[in-house]
C-alpha cells in the first residue's frame, strides 16, 4: 500500500486522508488519558503498550491499563505477571526521564476495593462474603466495563502519572465501554435493588414470583442460587450496601465526564477488514454523538509490497506465459536443435540467452502467483479503507504494517511505536 509524506499543516491531496500525528499527542503535557478502543482482535493491547512505551521513552511518566486476559502485555514488557497494581516496566530507555508502569484490570478485586474503601470493616466483610455480591462482582453484565472506568478514575485521581493509556475491554461491541458503566451505575444506584427487596419483605409465593421476574435480568450465575436463600442473600446485601449505592452512579458519571474533558484522546483501532472498519466507523459516529474527543484511527496489520508497480493482472499473465506458450516454445526449440537442421551449416546461431530450465520457470511462475495474491489483498484493503475515509474524511489515520512475527518484547513494541508515529498518510 502506498503512502505519501505528510507535511505539518499541509492540506491533504485529493483522495488522501490526514495523517494522525502521534508524537505531538504523546508529548503534549495536556494529554493525560489516551483510550484505545475498537472491536476485538484488532491489536488494541499492542497499540496501547507501544504508545505507552514510546511516551515513556520520550520523557513522560506513563501507566498502561490493560483488560487483556491473554497476558501478552506482561510477556512483551518482560514482566512475569500483571495484576491490579501498577508494576514498573524494566529495560526502557529512561534517558529522557520517563517511566513506564503497567497493570491488568482485576474486575472482582477492583469491586472489592470499592467496598473496602466505602464501608467500615465489619460491613465490608459482610458484603464481601455475601453470595449475591460475589455473583454480582464476578459475572453481572457490564461489570468489567464499569470496573475499567472505576480503575481509570482511581488512577487519574491519584495524579501520580503524566499519562494513562487505556486498553478497553474485549467486548462483543466496542460501544459497551461507553454504555455499560451507565447501565451498571443505574442498577447500583439503589432503585432497582430496592424494588427487588420489596418481595423479600412481602414474602410468600407472590413475592417469589415478583422476584423471579426481576432476577431474569441477571446473569446465569445468579440463577444457580435457589429460592428463599436467594431472597435472604439479596436482603443481606442491600442492608449492607445501603449507604453505598448512590456512590456508584456518582463515580460512573464523574469518570464519563472525565472522558469528555480536554486532556483525553480516543484512538479507534481497527484492521483493514470490512467488519473491523464497519465497527470503527460506528464507534467514530458514537464518539461524536457523545462529545468524546476522537484523535484518529490506527489501522493495524496493513499489508504492503516492495514491487507494488507490478499489478496482480500482469503477474498472473506472466505466470500463465511461463506455464503455457513459453513452455511449448521451449519444447519446440529443443526439437529443432536436436534435429537434422542442427548440423547444417545454414542453421541459425543459438540464442545467446537460453530459456530458463523448467524448474526455474515453474518456481518463477509460483512467485508471480504469490505476488498476485498479495496485490489482491492490498487492493481489497485499499478499497475497504477508502470506504471508511469516504464516510469520515476528517478522521486522521496512521498505519502499522503487518509484522512477520508476534510482538514478544520491548524491541518489537518500540518498532510498532515508530510505525505509529511515522509521518505518513494513507491514500
Amino acid at each position: 500500500m502506498t503512502a505519501v509524506e505528510a507535511t505539518p499543516g499541509a492540506t491533504p491531496a485529493p483522495g488522501a486522508t490526514r495523517a494522525l500525528e502521534v508524537d505531538p499527542l504523546l508529548d503534549d503535557p495536556a494529554t493525560r488519558i489516551v483510550v484505545c478502543c475498537g472491536s476485538g482482535g484488532v491489536g488494541k493491547t499492542t497499540t496501547a503498550a507501544a504508545l505507552g512505551l514510546r511516551a515513556a521513552e520520550r520523557g513522560r511518566k506513563v501507566v498502561v491499563l490493560t483488560i487483556d486476559p491473554a497476558r501478552r502485555l506482561a510477556q512483551s514488557m518482560g514482566i512475569e505477571e500483571l495484576d491490579n497494581v501498577p508494576r514498573r516496566v524494566p529495560g526502557i530507555d529512561a534517558a529522557a526521564g520517563g517511566e513506564l508502569h503497567a497493570m491488568m484490570l482485576d474486575m472482582k478485586r477492583t469491586f472489592d476495593e470499592i467496598v473496602e474503601a466505602h464501608a467500615d470493616p465489619e460491613r465490608a466483610r459482610a458484603i464481601l462474603a455475601n453470595p449475591f455480591y460475589q455473583s454480582l462482582s464476578a459475572g453481572f453484565a457490564g461489570t468489567q466495563e464499569y470496573m475499567a472506568m472505576e480503575k481509570l478514575g482511581q488512577l487519574r485521581a491519584r495524579d501520580e502519572w503524566d499519562l494513562i493509556v487505556v486498553d478497553t475491554p474485549p467486548s462483543r461491541s466496542a460501544l459497551d465501554f461507553l454504555d455499560a458503566p451507565k447501565r451498571l451505575g443505574s442498577f447500583l444506584d439503589g432503585r432497582l435493588i430496592r424494588a427487588l427487596m420489596a418481595p423479600a419483605k412481602v414474602g410468600g409465593r407472590a413475592g417469589m414470583k415478583f422476584l423471579n421476574v426481576g432476577m431474569s435480568m441477571m446473569t446465569g450465575t445468579l440463577g444457580k442460587l435457589l429460592g428463599g436463600q436467594l431472597l435472604r442473600d439479596v436482603q443481606t446485601f442491600v442492608a449492607a450496601m445501603d449507604t453505598m449505592f448512590g456512590g456508584f452512579r456518582t463515580r460512573a458519571d464523574a469518570t464519563y465526564r472525565l472522558l469528555q474533558a480536554p486532556g483525553t484522546a480516543f484512538l479507534v483501532v481497527a484492521a483493514p477488514e470490512r467488519d473491523a472498519l464497519r465497527e470503527a466507523a460506528y464507534f467514530v459516529e458514537r464518539l461524536a454523538a457523545e462529545d468524546m474527543p476522537l484523535q484518529g484511527l490506527v489501522l493495524n496489520r496493513v499489508h504492503g509490497s516492495a514491487a507494488g508497480e507490478l499489478s496482480a493482472e500482469r503477474a498472473l499473465a506472466a505466470a500463465e506465459n511461463l506455464d503455457g506458450p513459453r513452455m511449448a516454445d521451449r519444447v519446440a526449440g529443443q526439437t529443432r536443435v536436436g534435429g537434422p537442421a542442427a548440423t547444417s551449416p545454414e542453421a541459425p546461431a543459438p540464442d545467446p540467452t537460453p530459456e530458463a530450465p523448467p524448474a526455474v520457470a515453474e518456481f518463477t511462475a509460483g512467485l508471480l502467483r504469490l505476488h498476485a495474491e498479495r496485490m489482491q489483498v492490498l487492493d481489497r484493503e485499499r478499497r475497504t479503507r477508502d470506504r471508511f475515509s469516504t464516510l469520515h474524511p476528517d478522521v486522521p489515520v496512521t498505519e502499522v504494517p503487518a509484522l512477520a512475527e508476534d510482538v514478544h518484547d520491548l524491541a518489537a513494541l518500540r518498532a510498532i511505536g515508530a510505525h505509529l508515529a511515522a509521518p505518513r498518510q494513507a491514500r
